[in-house]
This record gives C-alpha cells, structure tokens and sequence, in this order.
C-alpha cells in the first residue's frame, strides 16, 4: 500500500487523515469515537445541534468509561473527543478524504445525503456506507464516482466489536478496497471482503434467525426467557435472539428483513407479523424502552 496522495482523478487517495462521519445515532457515535481513538480528524454531522451535543455527550461518556476500564493517562479521552467536531452540514466533507453514512435505513435518505456528498467532496475522496442491507450498487449509482462508493458495516457496539464488513459494489475498484481495508486495520478492527447482496453476510445469516425467534413465539412454542436461555446455554450465544433484536432495534431488524425478502424473493424471508406488530406499537428496543422486554432506566419514546 503506498503512502502517497494521488492527484483528482486518478483514483482514491491513499493516506486518510480526516474522515466525515454523517448520522450520530448509535452507530454513528461510535464510529466517530473509533476513527478519533484510532488518531483521526473527525467531522461528526446531524441535522440539528441538539442531536450534535447529544451525540458529542454520549461520546465523552463513552470515553470516561474506556479511560477508567483501559487506565488512559487523565489528558487521551479530552484529546481524543478534542479531535471530533460536530456540525451541521455536510459541507464539512469538502476537506476529508473518507466519509462514513450512519444514517437509518432508508434508501431515499441516503441517496440525498450521497448526492451532496458527491458535490461537496473532493474528487478523490471514498465515500462510505455503514449501510446493514441497502444496496451498495444502488447508492454507488447515485454518484459520479461509483468505483468510490464502498460498505463499511460495523457492529454495535463499534468500539468494541472487531469486525467491519467491507461490501464491494459492482463498480467498486481493487483501489477503493485497498484503502478501506488498511483505514479498518488502522483502526484496530479486521476487514472482511464481502461482495454486494441483500443482508451481505452479517445479517443474511443474523436476521433470519431473530426472525424465527419471532414466529417462535408469537406461536406459543416458549416464552422470550426461554428462547433466549436456549440459544444462551445450547448455542452459547452471548444475547439470546430476542434480547439481541432489542439492542439492535426492532426497527432495524424489521427494515432489514423487508430488504432480504424484497431483494431475494424468497417467502423465507418474510417478516415476522408479531416484529411488524411491536415497531407499530413503537416497542422498538432498548432505545424506546421497550420491545421484547422492558427496560425501564430508558425514556420512553415514540
């Protein structure tokens, strides 16, 4: 991998130094606390400056309790949040040379947000999805620059988890990927190459299973302890299912199923009524304080 920047036009640059990380929800925020843990200028963008100082609060809290856990001399987690600057507009991607979406799951939102960010970045600059299911192809064809258009999907929480799955466009060039897979190894994570489709590898093999942990109980076969106690104890998973839909957000699963069962075809897919039921009701995790179960030290949300 050279250490050289190449000139507009020639291809993506070669050295990140300052990335834009657009959407500062759960994701997004953790995203932004990586790149900037990892030694990197971060331009942290909502659409309001409430969802900024939210988003610039939960990192610094975030940052307190790594500091304290990993025993940081008292000056890296303030020198660390120094270098995240929060904003507005996406205006602030005109100097980076990596951008990373972590807006929710909506291909009409993110077409609008990769419209602008073709015109306002550099010629040269990736441009980046954290995208859980939505098309890279499809976002990459929105832009003058479809060989720039790369997936990277973290997982949550993103500090912590190791993994980021970077997803190949139709258009996406070897060179794109070079870069992207040495960005994620900077950061301390693994890169996976992984080619476009519906729920990439993740969560085509993920959602299926909370689903059918949905269908397991909306009909009666055991309540959600027990679900979740077996996949626990008899697959030694870390969250049963049901718990884990909840930290994702019932909305998110939901939206990522309709993905898979419109892109694939296949009835298997095919969302469960009870998860359509409960993101109806508003039940959508942990962060409205209730889905599958109660979490009561949550405001409730619509």
């Amino acid at each position: 991998m050279t250490t050289t920047s190449m000139t507009p036009g020639d291809g993506p640059v070669a050295t990140v130094k300052k990335v834009a990380v657009v959407g500062g929800g759960t994701m997004g925020n953790g995203i932004a606390q990586t790149f900037a843990t990892s030694g990197f200028e971060v331009e942290l963008v909502e659409v309001k400056p409430e969802f900024v100082e939210r988003a610039l609060g939960t990192i610094a809290k975030s940052l307190e309790r790594v500091a304290k856990k990993q025993e940081w001399p008292a000056d890296r987690a303030p020198a660390v949040l120094a270098r995240i600057h929060g904003g507005t507009s996406l205006d602030v991607a005109k100097e980076c040379q990596l951008v990373v979406e972590a807006v929710h799951e909506d291909f009409r939102v993110k077409r609008g947000i990769f419209e602008r960010l073709d015109a306002v970045t550099p010629p040269e600059a990736i441009l980046a999805s954290n995208t859980s299911s939505i098309s890279i192809t499809e976002i990459a064809a929105v832009t003058k620059r479809p060989g720039q258009v790369i997936g990277m999907h973290f997982m949550n929480p993103v500090p912590v988890m190791a993994l980021v799955e970077i997803i190949r466009g139709l258009a996406t060039t070897d060179a794109t990927y070079g870069v992207v897979a040495e960005v994620t190894t900077r950061l301390g994570k693994t890169p996976v190459e992984v080619n476009d489709s519906p729920g990439f590898v993740s969560n085509r093999i993920l959602m299926p299973m909370i689903n059918e942990a949905c269908f397991t109980l909306m009909e009666g076969v055991a309540t959600k302890e027990a679900i979740d106690t077996v996949m626990k104890l008899g697959m030694n998973h870390p969250l049963g299912p049901l718990a884990l839909a909840d930290l994702i957000g019932l909305d998110v699963c939901l939206s990522i199923m309709e993905v898979m069962h419109q892109g694939l075809g296949d009835s298997k897919y095919r969302p469960c009524p009870l998860l359509r039921k409960l993101v109806k009701a508003g039940h959508l995790g942990r962060k409205s304080g209730r889905g599958f179960y109660e979490y009561p030290e949550t405001p409730k949300k619509a």
